[in-house]
């Protein structure tokens, strides 16, 4: 740390100079006018909306294509580009990006979804710098404040324009980039090892929960649907323009991101009896499955448990079980092993990529005896406490690195402004 603050004393003693990204470069989009039949089979590489999502520099290994004909005027990436998604179920998941860290030498195009920024001079950045500097707390808050919208919020390119972003001295960028780099690589030697441990829970739930569904009944296992056996209702959220619904709030209320956390111990906002009372949320009992509805990116069929008594918005379906019928976390691990399944059936056509109530209630299980229920649960809760104790193991040392990681970015990524 002492090295980098004599190299900012040295370089930019006066601060760092900030440009709005409109002075920067300009946006361009994704592909056009492609229908279903132009990808699976395609002749060129082809950038998902989830691997901008999920990866702060891009994921080159890239084994999705698309048809492009000869001559064809479509947008293709390049190298230092920095890719947006374009929306998603909440401002705070939006326009999430993914630079381009490395030279390409085959031509990727970028799907509908999402948006890139091409830098009219790219000398000036280390494009690693902009791979962490993006997902920094300070950017990530400047660009949710780009997004609107109620139910599915869109970034706007006019404000994402004006955002500003500093411009170090390559020097001092490179120099930040090996910093933060260090913990980065350490992190992920740790996030391998708790994915080894995450397949063996998966390889578990997928022996212990899959059924011969032949004949219905089978093996002392009855195929049911969803509502057959639990109560399945969405919630709703109180306008967010009026304070009163949420200031000094008790109620928990449970947001669409909240559901990547599989078991929900407390939620980030809170709503007023009048908040509630002024919307059509209901209260979820604890111990009750919850079903994200909607989304491009992952959230989409994610399945969690609440472990509390709360409301949620109206993008989440809760699964409120018979307990005569089914034991609740039972139900939970078997969901979770059904993620693609549940996304594939919200992908088809006119459900605009989203679940809703009438497929959940439809959506069939297998029903063991309660008791046969409850002690496969009790397995899969010893497996899966393997990958998610905060307390103690990897998890633990994975959080303390991540926290550790933050801090110095946005230490490090806070600069001094230049004043003209």
């Amino acid at each position: 740390m002492s090295e980098i603050k004599k190299l900012i004393e040295r370089l930019c003693p006066d601060g760092v100079e900030y440009k709005k990204l409109g002075e920067l470069g300009t946006f361009y989009g994704g592909l056009t006018g492609k229908s279903k039949k132009d990808f699976g089979n395609g002749n060129a590489k082809f950038i998902t909306y989830m691997n901008v999502y999920s990866n702060p520099a891009l994921d080159l290994s890239v084994t999705d294509t698309v048809q492009i004909a000869e001559g064809e005027k479509q947008n293709k990436v390049q190298y230092k580009d920095i890719l947006f998604t374009g929306s998603s179920e909440t401002p705070e998941e939006s326009g999430m990006t993914s630079v381009i860290t490395k030279e390409i030498q085959e031509d990727f195009y970028l799907n509908s979804f999402c948006f890139g920024l091409r830098l009219f001079n790219s000398e000036l950045f280390n494009a690693d710098f902009l791979k962490h500097y993006f997902r920094s707390h300070e950017a990530r808050k400047a660009i949710a404040r780009t997004a609107s919208g109620v139910t599915r919020f869109n970034v706007s390119k006019a404000k994402l324009a004006i955002f500003e972003i500093p411009v170090p001295p390559i020097e001092v960028q490179s120099k930040i980039v090996e910093i933060l780099d260090n913990f980065t690589e350490l992190e992920a030697e740790l996030e391998a090892e708790l994915e080894a441990r995450r397949k063996q829970y998966e390889y578990y739930r997928n022996q212990l929960l899959t059924f011969d569904k032949v004949g219905g009944v089978r093996f002392d296992v009855k195929w049911m649907k969803l509502g057959e056996v639990a109560k399945c209702y969405s919630g709703a959220t109180p306008k967010t323009s009026v304070a009163s619904y949420w200031e000094d709030g008790t109620i928990p209320w449970m947001n669409s991101g909240e559901v990547n956390l599989g078991r929900v111990y407390k939620t980030e906002n809170k709503i007023t009896q009048l908040g509630y009372d002024s919307c059509s949320t209901k209260m979820v009992p604890a111990h009750t499955v919850v079903i994200a509805l909607a989304g491009q990116g992952k959230t989409r069929g994610t399945v969690a448990i609440t472990e509390i008594d709360l409301c949620t918005n109206q993008s989440l379906c809760a699964v409120e079980v018979d307990n005569n019928k089914i034991d609740s976390y039972y139900l939970w691990h078997y969901l979770r092993g059904q993620y693609q399944t549940l996304r594939k059936i919200s992908s088809g056509d006119g459900t605009r990529g989203g679940l809703n109530q009438n497929m959940i209630r439809n959506f069939e299980i297998p029903v063991p005896p309660l008791e046969k229920q409850r002690g496969l649960a009790n397995i899969l809760d010893r497996f899966e406490a393997l990958t998610t104790d905060l307390q103690s193991g990897l998890p633990a040392e994975i959080e303390a690195r991540r926290k550790q990681y933050e801090y110095y970015r946005e230490k490090l990524l806070s600069f001094k402004r230049k004043e003209f």
